[in-house]
């Protein structure tokens, strides 16, 4: 009996991860034919909603300028284009820089805020602060520093808004600073397949799992204010929406451009980060698992659930497995096979120090050390999360 029970956990354990990284993105592509996404938008003649772009910025006066122009130079009307920025405290020359074109450009705004605060509560006292100030039809643009807008970028967010059932609308982030070293194809690669599998969610059940948080808008009513100490706020605000029965959907054509990391240590040391977050956001919403909740609570499972305790099926795999190879040849082989799935991510750890870089073995050990994120995240989250204060990703600029 206890032989059957372990064979059962084992292929429920491999159907898992088998079904988040391989079966759903084709179903969901499936589930999506024959239909469009939102089609009730604005045209470029109508009377556009007011638009409010939020950031959170610490010590980026590497980038800002650049972001700055980006905004800016829009193809929606300017007048109609608010940027209030929180900064966290920053001590470098970002001040300086934002001061300079809030001459050119009134209708910046900055705000220094003492101490570290981190993201979320910079964004939280932002929108306090100035909550009185927005019509009800105002639409939040929340971005990050480092990210550069398309002309066409606000318009492409903002136009699905004319829907009433529109929540949230995420940009179509895509990657510059891709080099051959490091993981920043890998990242890449990951990145845009993401993006692919959100836009079929979205065409699917209005339903995607998660904005990006480089950039994405919301309708100003849904903002609610992220909890103390959460970690993951592209994803809680996206939730929020959904449990409030606005649809939440992937726009390809709203462009914008995000250098991508290139370093594998900050990387993982960012994945671990957003792994304790994403069990604060399962944990806050459950309740959106429920069969009632039809395709959010397929795709909510499918999608982001299983991937999350990929690293604990994967291990419950190895140990069944481990344990049933001295009962059975079959079993003997699939530890084997397992085990040696693992030796192109020390093969790449070793030929990186003479920089010869293998694009498999590099994915391979990509994914280990992004599901080891996983599994030290969730431990994180076990523990408690102190703080949501972060230090920015090392820029490749």
């Amino acid at each position: 009996m206890l032989f059957v029970l372990f064979q059962i956990l084992y292929w429920l354990a491999a159907l898992g991860i088998a079904h988040t990284y391989l079966f759903y993105p084709v179903l969901i592509k499936w589930l999506a034919r024959g239909r469009e996404l939102n089609t009730n938008t604005y045209t470029p003649t109508d009377e556009l909603p007011e638009v409010v772009i939020l950031m959170a910025v610490y010590n980026e006066e590497g980038v800002i300028s650049q972001k700055l122009h980006s905004i800016f130079d829009t193809h929606y009307p300017l007048n109609k284009v608010k940027l209030w920025i929180g900064s966290d405290n920053s001590t470098d020359k970002t001040h300086s820089v934002i001061t300079q074109f809030k001459h050119r450009y009134p209708q910046l705004e900055l705000t220094v805020y003492e101490g570290r605060n981190g993201k979320p509560r910079i964004l939280n006292r932002l929108m306090e602060a100035n909550a009185h100030r927005l019509p009800p039809d105002t639409v939040l643009v929340l971005t990050d520093a480092n990210v550069l807008f398309t002309p066409q970028l606000l318009f492409q967010l903002v136009k699905h808004f004319k829907n009433p059932t529109t929540g949230v609308v995420g940009a179509n982030v895509l990657n510059i600073g891709v080099k051959e070293t490091g993981i920043s194809f890998q990242e890449m690669w990951y990145i845009r397949r993401e993006n692919v599998v959100k836009h079929y969610e979205s065409i699917a059940g209005g339903c995607m799992m998660g904005a990006f948080g480089a950039c994405f808008a919301l309708r100003s009513p849904l903002y609610e204010p992220i909890p103390p100490n959460f970690v993951v706020d592209d994803f809680y605000l996206t939730m929020v929406a959904l449990e409030r029965r606005f649809t939440a959907l992937k726009e390809l054509e709203a462009v914008c451009y995000e250098d991508v990391s290139e370093d594998i240590s900050e990387e993982y040391r960012r994945k671990k980060r957003i792994s304790s977050g994403n069990f604060q956001n399962l944990h806050r919403f459950k309740k959106l698992l429920l069969p009632q909740n039809g395709m959010v609570a397929f795709c909510f499972f499918s999608h982001k659930v299983l991937r999350w305790f990929t690293p604990g099926l994967w291990m419950v795999m190895l140990l069944i497995s481990g344990y049933l190879a001295m009962r059975t040849n079959v079993y003997h082989w699939l530890f084997v096979m397992q085990l040696a799935t693992l030796l192109p991510w020390f093969a790449d750890a070793v030929l990186s120090k003479v920089n010869i870089n293998v694009k498999l073995f590099r994915f391979v050990r990509y994914f280990y050390l992004m599901n080891l994120g996983l599994l030290i995240g969730f431990l994180t989250y076990l523990k408690g999360i102190d703080t949501n204060v972060w230090k920015p990703t090392k820029r490749n600029t």
